[in-house]
Order: C-alpha cells, then structure tokens, then sequence
C-alpha cells in the first residue's frame, strides 16, 4: 500500500535538511568558521595581529578588483562585496567555490551535448518568423532573439492555446487528455506531493502503463526531502513507470544543487502540452488550505508547438542517460488545426548559461509595452535591471501593475519584495495583494495582444538558479482570457500605497533590509 504522507516530524526534518544541504547552509558555516577563526587569532596570535590586518586589507583589494572586473550580476557584486567584507578568506573561499563552476561542469558540459544534438529537430517556420516581425516589429525581434539562443526557440502559428485561470480547471482538464494517451505520457514537475490530486493522476499513468502506453515520471530531487520517500522511483517501477529523479541533493559536494527544475511540463502522444504554475500536489488544486486560497494559472498547448515541450523533457530526462534518444518522439506529426489564431513560442531556461532568456523576455516585453503590462507573481525579488525595466515603463506611461500574495507563503521573500514597494510605487508602478490567499500564478499580459504563464517567478531563484520554461503568446484567443483573470483577480485584492507602506511592522522592514543585503544567494 502507498504511503499517504509524511508525518509532522518528518517534514519537520525535511525542513532542517534543504536548510543544511542549501547554499544558504554553506553561507552559515563558513560564517561560523570564519568567527571561530577570529576569535583565534585574538586569543593565540594577538602579538601578529597588526600583521593580519594589513593582510586582510591587501586580500580585500584584491578580491574587490576581481568582482568589479567579473560579468556577475551588479546586485550580486553588492552581496559578494558586503560578505567578503565580513568574512574575508572564507567569503573569498565561498565566492570562488561558486564562480569557478566546481562540481557542475560536467552537468553543464552534458546540457551543452544534449542541446547541440536536438536543437535540429525543431524546425523553423521562417515565413511565421516574418509574418510576425511585420505584424509587430518589436516581438517580431524578440522572436528572432529565442530563435538564436543556444537552445534555438522557433515561433509557431499553427497551434492553439487553452487557458486555465485556477488549478482545479487544469486539474480536470489534464485527467481527460491523459486517458486519451496512446503511445507516451511525459511527466516533469518541481513538485510531486502524494495526495488526491497525485493519487487520481497516478492511478490513470498506471492503468496506461498496464496498457502498454510508455510513462516517464521525473521530478526535483528537493522533493526527497519535502514530499516524497528517496524510493518512490523504485514504488513506481513496480507499477511499470519510468521515474527519476532530477539532481538528488549530494550536500556539499557540488555548487548546482543549488539548481532545481523548476519546470512543470506534461507531453501526452506529442499532441497536447501543458505547463504554468501549477504542481502535483493539493494545495494547488485547493483540496487542502495553505495560506488561503491558491490561485494559479496554466495554458494548454495543442499543435506543432507542442515539439518544443517534447524536446525540453527529453534534453533534461537524457541528463543521465548514456544513449539521447529524440528523434523516436520529435518525428510525431501533430495532427492539423484548423482556426488557430494568432503565434505562439515556448521557451526556456538553463541557469547554467550565460544568458538569462527568461529575465530578456519580462524585460523585453516591459520596454515594448504602449499601454499596460499586467503582471502576477508570489515572489518579488528583483536585481537592479529588472526594477529599473518595471520602473522605467510606468514612467513612460505604461500601466504596468503587479498582484502579490496577501497571504505569503515564506516571510523572508515577503519581506524582501516589500523593500522594492516605495520605489516601484513612486515611480507609478500600481501594487496588489492578493487578499483570500496566495497568488502562485506567473503571468505577463500586455497591450490586449502579448501574454507569457510559465513557471518564472520574479525573483533570483527564477531568473538566475532554476531550470524554468514558459509560452510566449501574441494575439492569441486566450490574451483577453488571461487580462480579463488578471482583471478579476485585481478585484479581490487590496492597493498597497504609500501610506499603506507607513503601517507596515517594523519587524517585517528590518527583516527586509538585512535580507536583502544577501538575496542574490537566497
């Protein structure tokens, strides 16, 4: 019999373990040793201390020519800066550890291979490429920046897109495409938590699998702390699924279990797609209450975009596996759609590039924008270039406004995202919290004409950490769709203004202030 759940105590554990195996648990320790180590010095070398200081002070020269001349992110200069500061040879000691790539060159190097022998098979739709671009110049470039990426994004206009303003209406919608499965069923999630919306999912992929369909199950190793048992993938053999799980946490032995999947992509027969905010678990289908209602969001995707979700599961489930396979599954010809409207482009992130696709997608959008951008998002954790990008467009008259969560689900992001508040609202960035709850969703709609959901947060995880993915929509039926939720969740959320800022608890701005002073490692 499966296990219904993890006990208190167990999650209680779970908690302390992603703590210790975490980044943020590495910062902690090498604070402590450095401590200790000063400490030292004063008890058993006080006579050399003077020595030590001009060492420090030579070594700290040196480590700030470094970041300034580095291509590391200004915000994360600043964290860097102020923690070398504090902690001289062992924040010098955490900084190379992280920038010279030890531990996850191999995974990128095999990234790298699996992109190179699949980018291929997407094929590009040059006259949809150039229909665009005369429809809409400025997206039209946008398209020929994801076509170029390493990973090559092409943009198509033979497909068609179902929105879902809730959880529970993909829920219901995923449970009657998976029951249509013939051939393959791909499943990739950040979260799979057992429960009645795993449960009801996971009796259907077994009755397939007993049928002969091909069922492949992978999600992110933090869930062998969090929500499921470190053998689930071997409890899943023996119902005839395929299941692994992405980078299992190894603590301190590499820098990229820092680099969670983050995407939740679902391929049935490479004729339907699905992904958004939603993950496998109750809460986001509001069986059980977590911080209020949960709002979410999710697309559909039928037609020859699907490919691009295809390829993306198999890249990342061929991580681990000595012989890719693709073209077995990217040869599927999707039947054809009659009616489609408008261009659509999936997309997504590998946060073991240097170009940050999805941050160059908000950005772009912000700065294409003419009449409103209308955003939704649980996390507000910007860099220095995303606030200016939100900031510069409500300056230029854009109606740029943002939903957050009235009920948070992490204090410390919570208060992270309100020490951007003055700023943003000054400049007429308009700012809601999500009163019955907690938004999940991550929307941009803009100008009636351009949407994106995905699984990108606004934050440095999303932009910087996380293998994230999305679908770039452009006059597509469902934009009035996704502005008119937008409009209706706006509805049920309260203003943040100035004099609302005023009333905050200065609990939650000096949590703010100090967090923010490390949030490019948070």
């Amino acid at each position: 019999m499966e296990k219904k759940g993890m006990s208190l105590l167990e999650k209680s554990k779970s908690g302390i373990l992603r703590v210790v195996f975490s980044r943020i648990g590495l910062v902690i320790c090498l604070l402590l040793l450095q401590i200790f180590w000063i400490f030292s010095l004063f008890k058993w070398f006080s006579q050399e201390f003077s020595n030590y200081a001009l060492f420090v002070v030579i070594f700290d020269i040196i480590m700030v020519l470094y970041l300034v001349n580095s291509n590391i992110d200004p915000s994360a200069k600043m964290t860097w800066l102020l923690l070398i500061t504090l902690a001289p040879l062992l924040g010098s000691c955490l900084l190379l550890y992280t920038q010279r790539d030890i531990g996850h060159r191999a995974l990128h190097k095999r990234i790298l291979d699996l992109i190179k022998q699949s980018k291929e098979n997407l094929k590009e739709d040059k006259k949809a490429l150039e229909q665009l671009a005369i429809e809409n110049p400025s997206l039209g470039g946008l398209a020929y920046y994801l076509r170029n990426c390493n990973e090559r994004f092409p943009v198509y206009c033979n497909s068609k897109v179902k929105y879902f303003p809730s959880g529970e209406t993909k829920f219901n919608e995923m449970l009657i495409e998976l029951k249509k499965a013939q051939h393959f069923i791909f499943v990739e999630y950040f979260i799979i938590a057992e429960g009645e919306m795993w449960g009801k999912i996971l009796e259907i992929l077994a009755q397939k699998a007993a049928e002969g369909v091909e069922v492949r199950v992978m999600y992110d190793g933090m869930c062998e702390f969090t929500t499921l048992t470190n053998d689930y993938p071997k409890r899943l053999e023996k119902l005839g699924i395929n299941c692994k799980m992405f980078s299992p946490i190894r603590p301190f032995v590499s820098t990229y279990y820092n680099y969670r999947d983050h995407r939740k992509i679902l391929v049935i027969d490479g004729e339907v797609a699905f992904t958004g905010g939603v993950n496998l678990a109750d809460e986001y289908i509001n069986r059980i209450e977590r911080f209020g209602h949960w709002k979410d969001t999710a697309v559909m995707v039928r037609g020859e975009a699907v490919k691009t979700f295809t390829q993306l599961f198999l890249q990342m489930w061929n991580i681990t596996e000595s012989n890719a396979e693709f073209l077995k599954y990217m040869q599927i010809q999707p039947q054809k759609l009659q009616n489609s409207s408008g261009y659509i482009i999936p997309y997504a992130d590998v946060p073991l590039e240097e170009d940050k696709v999805s941050e160059n997608v908000y950005m772009d959008i912000l700065n294409g924008a003419k009449k409103y951008v209308h955003i939704m998002t649980p996390y507000l954790i910007l860099d220095g270039k995303m606030e200016h990008a939100l900031i510069f467009a409500a300056k230029r008259g854009v109606d740029v406004e943002l939903i957050l969560p009235g009920i948070p689900d992490k204090k410390i992001p919570y208060a992270l995202a309100k020490t951007h508040f003055k700023n943003l609202i000054s400049a007429g960035v308009k700012i809601y919290l999500y009163t019955p709850g907690f938004i999940h969703a991550k929307s941009f709609v803009s100008d009636n004409t351009t949407a994106i959901v995905g699984t990108v947060n606004l934050d440095y995880r999303s932009l910087y950490h996380h293998f994230e993915c999305a679908l770039l929509m452009y006059m597509s039926d469902c934009v009035e769709q996704i502005e008119r939720d937008f409009i209706d969740t706006r509805n049920s959320s309260e203003k943040v203004t100035l004099e609302t800022l005023k009333q905050e608890k200065i609990s939650i701005k000096l949590i703010g202030i100090c967090a923010k002073t490390i949030a490019p490692l948070l």
